[in-house]
């Protein structure tokens, strides 16, 4: 057992009020401080994709994408409250985002509007299974609040890989 010496001074664990224990809240505190740098980086390629699009359907994807990006956006906040109601820290700047971040920024010129979206749906594929892996850690370590926020962030995030398959068919 950590003294609160050795809680105060961990760098994910800032509080002690949880009952979830130092460890536990080092573990779920850090998994979603990563989260939340994945989720700050796919809503700025959402949003660069949403500015950048052109073509024949340039108004219902431009129109999309701005959807999309509000809700992935909307989700910043409530990962970060999470973190600081469980006693944890997380991230503190756009350099913090670069080292966690597990999505691919998106650096290129000119992509294709169907290229656009069909790589939205990957990184919102791969955000959807680091939810899913943070919700069996929440699980184990009986963290039901947490649990409990990241099923609707996985509802949310399979409705947009739903909307960009379909939007990509032909």
């Amino acid at each position: 057992m950590s003294t609160a010496l050795e809680r105060r001074n961990s760098p994910a664990v800032i509080a002690s009020w949880s009952d979830l224990g130092p460890s536990a809240v080092h573990e779920i505190s850090g998994a979603l401080s990563t989260l939340l740098a994945d989720v700050f980086a796919l809503y700025l390629k959402t949003k660069n994709y949403h500015w950048q699009m052109s073509g024949q359907h340039f108004r219902d994807y431009h129109l999309l994408l701005d959807e999309q990006a509000d809700q992935i956006f909307a989700m910043t906040d409530s990962i970060a409250e999470r973190v600081r109601k469980i006693g944890g820290r997380t991230i503190r700047s756009i350099g913090d985002v670069a080292r966690l971040q597990r999505l691919k920024d998106a650096d290129a010129g000119e992509i294709p509007a169907g290229a656009m979206l069909a790589e939205l749906r990957i990184d919102n594929l791969q955000l959807l299974g680091f939810m899913r892996e943070i919700h069996a850690l929440c699980d184990k370590r009986e963290d039901v609040a947490s649990a409990s926020v990241l099923e609707n962030w996985i509802d949310e995030t399979e409705r947009r890989v739903w909307f960009l398959y379909e939007s990509t068919r032909d």
